[in-house]
């Protein structure tokens, strides 16, 4: 069974640091390892889907420097990703992550979001033919756009843009202790189908047409860091439902290639992939 999926959201340039423990103010620390590559909740989870379904399309915007190009070329030629993005005057937003001994993942983020917009000369119309969209950032016409898929999987993160649309998400995703997150009965008109709340080793919860719990699944292999985890879940989710899986079907499968990302360093080593799953 075929499964088409895609992602329309955003980009970042990380640069990851590797410390023991992220310093306190004042403090020099000596990072043990660094690396630099495509990420955020965009690029995350268009990878997973990639890895899940064999292809993934992602609808996305990036600076005009070096370093969007090679973050295009990146998901392009190492992930095999279909990468359609517009192009804006601006420099790549860019972060800086440290990833510390505890698991953690510490952000630092510079620069202005920069996400697709339904005026964009993209591939909008091919979005109408995928069995699931992760969307993690766009205007309110490109949210509408991206309901066209038969499952429409959102983050908080684009909190203005679902509600404004008028659109109802299938499932809208959101990390229970993040408050840039939060979500309240209310904030979006149609209410999603459900509302999936992630607590990471303590599992979660989804309420709406169904309510339930998960317990958190246990990780493949050692904990390295926690980088992707939660957009590895949520693209999981959307390949899932868009399989024709039903929602706590679909959350087992986000649980174990969020756990699987757990054991990786950085987003994309510990991804679960389809050879595996």
């Amino acid at each position: 069974m075929t499964v088409r999926v895609g992602v329309v959201g955003h980009v970042e340039w990380v640069q990851f640091a590797v410390v023991e423990r992220v310093p306190v103010a004042g403090e020099i620390v000596h990072a043990r390892e660094s690396f630099a590559e495509p990420a955020g909740g965009g690029a995350v989870a268009a990878v997973q889907l990639a890895k899940l379904a064999g292809a993934a399309m992602f609808l996305t915007a990036l600076g005009d420097d070096d370093t969007a190009s090679a973050a295009a070329g990146a998901l392009r030629e190492r992930f095999g990703v279909e990468v359609h993005a517009a192009a804006r005057p601006s420099p790549q937003r860019r972060c800086f992550t440290y990833l510390d001994d505890a698991g953690e993942r510490t952000i630092t983020v510079l620069g202005e979001r920069i996400v697709p917009l339904r005026c964009d000369p993209l591939p909008w119309d091919s979005l109408a033919e995928l069995d699931g969209i992760y969307l993690t950032g766009g205007d309110p016409d490109a949210v509408r756009a991206a309901r066209a898929a038969r499952v429409l999987v959102a983050t908080p993160r684009a909190m203005g843009a679902l509600a404004a649309s008028g659109v109802q998400l299938d499932v809208l995703v959101r990390s229970a202790s993040d408050p840039g997150e939060a979500y309240e009965p209310g904030m979006l008109d149609p209410p999603p189908r459900w509302v999936v709340s992630t607590r990471g080793r303590l599992g979660g919860s989804w309420a709406g047409e169904t309510t339930g719990e998960w317990k958190a699944t246990a990780p493949p292999g050692p904990p390295v860091d926690a980088y992707g985890c939660g957009d590895s879940f949520a693209a999981a989710l959307a390949y899932g439902l868009g399989a024709g899986l039903n929602l706590p079907e679909a959350i087992e499968l986000g649980a174990r290639c969020g756990a699987a990302c757990l054991t990786g360093r950085g987003p994309y080593a510990g991804q679960l992939a389809l050879t595996t799953d």
